[in-house]
């Protein structure tokens, strides 16, 4: 049975996955309202750097919230390490005033962590992997998103807040455009678009998940909240893609060919093969994901086509 009206905030509400949630929550009735170092012609949008205590905080004086949505973060490894600053300004301080917010205000906070956190692990990456093996992370950005759910974990314990924590895996789809530091699918993407070069390490296996699907289990946790709680949320655990395969579909759906691609065989400090357990969103959050890769690079190719205009 679905939740009744609830009045939700979602920092990081105007990025890519963001902006997706916002929509799939505002089509569900609930009462949705976005933060964001970005400025909008929206009267739901308050500009807020999460890093910045005083400006969050003057957000929750004057609105009353049922639930937060933490996605504010910098994103992504090479980025981290090129922007360390801002990444754990953002990821570790921009958490905390969060959570300083919440053991004030009593929200239900759903916070947004990573599949990076996992690191090196080579098995089955199911959820409780933490709690039995030792993991090392490979990056500033795993590093932080794990020190995120450290933080949640703790603030849950000091100050008896309730809190789910969601590790989303490869997510692509509409509304993310093109940066050298974004994932593998906007760059392979707007390259080939654009007739530019780029590498595949064609020895790298993963599991995508279109961003509608993301975002309909992610929403779904308002339905079914349980404190303390944490998810992979991806595709299905047999969609495993190797990234080669990636490439030739998206050249294949722009009718090009390999020619600007160099092909090696692996990208050091990264697991080559992640595989996934998503057993416990499918209990929990009605996890389905119903687009595979074949269906969403051609809807993503479309999507950055009209975005670039090309």
């Amino acid at each position: 049975m679905a939740a009744s009206k609830q009045k939700i905030f979602i920092t990081g509400g105007k990025g890519f996955i963001g902006t997706n949630l916002a929509y799939e929550l505002a089509n569900r009735g609930h009462d949705v309202m976005t933060g964001d170092l970005t400025h909008a012609e929206d009267e739901t949008h308050v500009r807020v750097d999460v890093a910045n205590y005083r400006q969050l905080e003057k957000i929750f004086e004057k609105h009353e919230f049922d639930y937060v949505y933490h996605l504010a973060a910098e994103y992504g490894r090479w980025n981290g390490e090129d922007h360390f600053e801002n990444l754990w300004a953002t990821n570790a301080v921009g958490t905390k005033n969060v959570l300083t917010l919440q053991e004030k205000h009593r929200f239900r906070l759903i916070s947004f962590s990573s599949c990076e956190v996992y690191g090196d692990y080579d098995g089955i990456m199911s959820e409780d992997v933490m709690d039995t093996v030792p993991i090392k992370q490979m990056n500033d950005y795993a590093i932080s998103k794990w020190a995120g759910e450290m933080q949640v974990l703790n603030a849950a314990e000091m100050f008896g807040t309730e809190s789910v924590r969601v590790r989303p895996l490869n997510c692509y789809g509409p509304h993310e455009y093109y940066s050298p530091y974004r994932g593998v699918v906007p760059i392979f993407v707007y390259r080939a678009i654009m007739d530019q070069p780029y590498t595949v390490y064609s020895g790298h296996h993963r599991i995508f998940d279109y961003v509608d699907d993301t975002v309909r289990t992610v929403a779904n946790i308002v339905d079914n909240f349980i404190p303390g709680e944490v998810y992979n949320i991806g595709g299905h655990e047999d969609w495993v893609v190797d990234i080669k395969q990636l490439s030739d579909l998206v050249l294949k759906t722009l009718g090009k060919t390999d020619r600007l691609v160099t092909y090696k065989e692996a990208e050091p400090f990264t697991t080559k093969t992640k595989r996934v357990d998503f057993s416990k969103s499918r209990r929990d959050l009605k996890h389905d994901p119903r687009i595979p890769i074949e269906e969403g690079i051609p809807r993503y190719v479309e999507w950055m086509r009209k975005a670039y205009g090309n």
